[in-house]
């Protein structure tokens, strides 16, 4: 056999010895390689970085139309059953068994404030996603993620490989659970990664890649902070004692003891609960609000300060934007259902920390006060129709201008009285709730009662609430009527709570001669916007509040509807703004009330419907009545029309029948035969003049009709229309 003669190596060139890599080496190094594919795969995979944020906001969308129908559905079962049961107690009341008038009253509000609820999502459109909702989506899709790797643990390959691979081929997330081999597992997550950049080669940077992978956190900057770590505080305690020492409530060596550390929550706000050091107080922190607000470079609408127990415990809450510079809507546009305006109080506005303010209509007269364009009037508005959603609530509104501020409350039949200026009839107005007020306590002695209490509103006739607007009107000196309003005014507010006849008034005019002491002592819900003086925010929110810290001429800037809210029996002393309810532009009002007339329909409690012992008073005592606004339901009282008997309506339809005929012979006289041809329907002589001679326009007079010779018996049209004008309340 020949032997290959190898040459000698020579200093050119020099002898390598071959050294080939072992099968142990290659595997360890491959492993590397794929560890790198598979550990940026799976981050990439884990941050949702395969799905791109049009696809989110599609998905946001239909998260958003799934909450909107479960919630429509849930509704829809909730007014079903609210059917079933007053259709069950009013077969039970057919039957002969006891169900009390009450009992149905309840239930039928109840069913109108299902419906109402129903009506208000059906018509509630569903609003674009926000990139609120579309992080959840994300924040889900991460978390869905990271829940299918902790359930198999990040050796799982079989679970993840086909996760992954569903991301990227839209196979099927079950492929693992149908069996699918950890060796096809883990080919697919190791395979070369090539998302827009190479694959990692086994190098220092790979190794980094291929440690356990953070679910807590996504890419960012270095230096940035992670999303779910706790936010820096808006206040440190260093800076909450300077700023405490710069108003003389820290001296020397004392210190605060912090109870709960300052954090920024994830609406951005900030809240601290401590206490202040000894012979400090938190009601002069409160006093001194403006001052501190400035000491930690805030306004005063964007810190609030609470009693948290004792007098030195403090919770202080902070904001970096003011939280009553964008107007909101009032939540009953999106709920407008039966309400409990005695227990649980009517949405009026909402106060700095964003939370809505419930006023209650109990035991406690209000008034509403500021300057021009300060929001009053619809502050005042939020009170009144939040009160027409309780069916229990009689609304006697006193207006202070002619114009139709007013006018929704009687369209709607909400409002049981309701006038236009008219001293006289306030007055009257004022000697009805008097003489109510006796009788009301009398039926509180006999259910031995010393007040109205929820139980038995409806045994003393529900509540009686007496809406004022502009007090100036009627209560400034050399007004008439002027001292026997005022009062019967005392009289009605300082007693007449405890039987549940309340007032609100709204005044302009914040001075002691429109609003004086003895008739202010007896309001204690106190609603003061924006006015020119302290003296005039004291008047409103009584004597030395502005001291206190609670001066509505202090708001910077001035918004309409802000104001200082106080109620110390209920617990809101506050600055809140009111909700916005527009009417002119958006008809807002109208539409509530709408919705409002419904309930009390339900409840046999709309303008009409009920013997009403205060429009019953007012017709005897002037003759005209204000029911639902009068006749034409603008404020302006008439003859009593809500209540005409089946007679008066075929009179008034004669009468109209007649005018009409009138005006198709084309003059103002004509007999009763040819009105009877005209008119039709079966109608004969003898029954007309009847119903003409009942209804007031007398007997045949001689009249002359163009064309024939002589004058003849007939009716002219001014006895016609004066009857009709009659019955109509004109």
């Amino acid at each position: 056999m020949a032997t290959e003669v190898q040459p000698e190596p020579t200093e050119q060139q020099p002898a390598v010895e071959a050294t080939e890599p072992t099968r142990k080496d290659r595997v360890k190094a491959a492993v590397v390689v794929q560890y790198g594919h598979t550990a940026a795969r799976a981050k990439e995979w884990l941050a949702t970085s395969d799905i791109d944020d049009a696809e989110i906001w599609q998905l946001a969308g239909e998260r958003k139309q799934r909450k909107h129908d479960d919630k429509l559905a849930h509704q829809q079962r909730a007014a079903a059953e609210a059917h079933a049961r007053l259709a069950h107690a009013k077969m039970q009341a057919d039957a002969g068994e006891s169900t009390s008038s009450g009992m149905l009253a309840s239930l039928g509000g109840r069913v109108a404030a299902e419906e109402s609820k129903l009506a208000a999502l059906q018509n509630t459109p569903i609003l674009p996603p926000t990139q609120r909702d579309a992080n959840g989506v994300r924040h889900a899709k991460k978390a869905g993620r990271a829940a299918i790797v902790a359930a198999g643990g990040l050796g799982s390959l079989s679970v993840l490989g086909t996760a992954v691979e569903q991301a990227a081929t839209g196979q099927p997330i079950l492929l693992a659970a149908l069996g699918t081999a950890a060796g096809y597992g883990w080919y697919l997550v190791s395979r070369p990664f090539d998302a827009g950049q190479p694959a990692p080669a086994p190098t220092t940077e790979t190794q980094t890649l291929a440690a356990p992978v953070n679910m807590t956190k996504t890419e960012q900057a270095v230096g940035q902070r992670e999303f779910n770590a706790p936010p820096p505080p808006a206040l440190t305690v260093p800076q909450l004692e300077e700023a405490l020492r710069k108003i003389g409530m820290m001296k020397g060596d004392d210190q605060v003891q912090i109870l709960a550390v300052p954090q920024r929550a994830k609406d951005g706000n900030t809240t601290v609960v401590f206490d202040l050091p000894a012979g400090q107080k938190v009601a002069t922190l409160q006093a001194k609000i403006e001052e501190f607000a400035g000491a930690i470079g805030r306004d005063s609408t964007m810190v609030d300060v609470e009693k948290a127990g004792s007098a030195v415990r403090t919770s202080l809450w902070i904001t970096d934007e003011d939280p009553f510079e964008s107007t909101r809507p009032s939540p009953l546009l999106k709920a407008p259902g039966q309400i409990d305006a005695f227990s649980d109080g009517v949405p009026t506005s909402w106060n700095k920390r964003g939370k809505t303010v419930l006023l209650p209509i109990r035991s406690s007269n209000i008034v509403i006060g500021g300057g021009t364009r300060s929001g009053k009037g619809v502050g005042a508005s939020n009170v009144v129709v939040g009160a027409s959603f309780d069916p229990r609530i009689n609304l006697r509104i006193v207006a202070g201008k002619e114009n139709a501020e007013w006018n929704a409350y009687a369209k709607a039949g909400v409002a049981a009285t309701y006038f236009k200026p008219d001293p006289d009839r306030l007055l009257a107005l004022l000697e009805a709730e008097i003489v109510d007020m006796k009788r009301r306590e009398a039926e509180l002695n006999r259910l031995g009662k010393s007040k109205l209490i929820a139980p038995v509103i409806d045994d003393l006739g529900g509540l009686e609430l007496i809406v004022i607007d502009e007090l100036a009107t009627y209560t400034r000196t050399g007004k008439q009527q002027r001292d026997e309003i005022m009062e019967k005014m005392v009289n009605l507010a300082s007693v007449a709570v405890g039987a549940g006849i309340m007032f609100v008034v709204i005044t302009q005019y914040p001075n002691a001669d429109v609003f004086p002491t003895e008739l202010a002592i007896n309001f204690t819900t106190r609603w003061a916007m924006r006015v020119d003086t302290a003296k005039q925010s004291n008047a409103i929110l009584g004597d030395g509040s502005a001291g206190q810290g609670r001066d509505a001429s202090k708001f910077d800037p001035p918004r309409p509807g802000l104001g200082w809210l106080v109620n110390p029996f209920v617990g809101v002393t506050d600055t809140a703004r009111s909700f916005d309810l527009d009417e002119d532009e958006r008809g807002e009002i109208t539409s509530l009330l709408e919705k409002a007339a419904k309930i009390r329909e339900q409840a046999g409690r709309l303008a009409g419907q009920w013997d009403d012992p205060i429009e019953k008073h007012l017709l005897n005592a002037t003759g005209l009545s204000s029911s639902a606004g009068g006749p034409k339901r603008d404020g302006v009282p008439g003859r009593l029309v809500l209540h005409r008997t089946p007679d008066q309506r075929m009179q008034m339809e004669a009468l109209r029948g007649c005018l009409i005929a009138m005006n198709d012979l084309g003059r103002d006289v004509a007999q009763v035969d040819e009105m009877t041809e005209l008119i039709g329907g079966g109608m004969d002589e003898e029954p007309l003049g009847e119903l003409l001679r009942a209804a007031g326009a007398g007997n045949t007079v001689k009249v002359t009709i163009p064309g024939l010779p002589n004058r003849v018996n007939g009716y002219r049209r001014a006895d016609i229309k004066a009857a009709l004008d009659f019955l109509e309340g004109h």
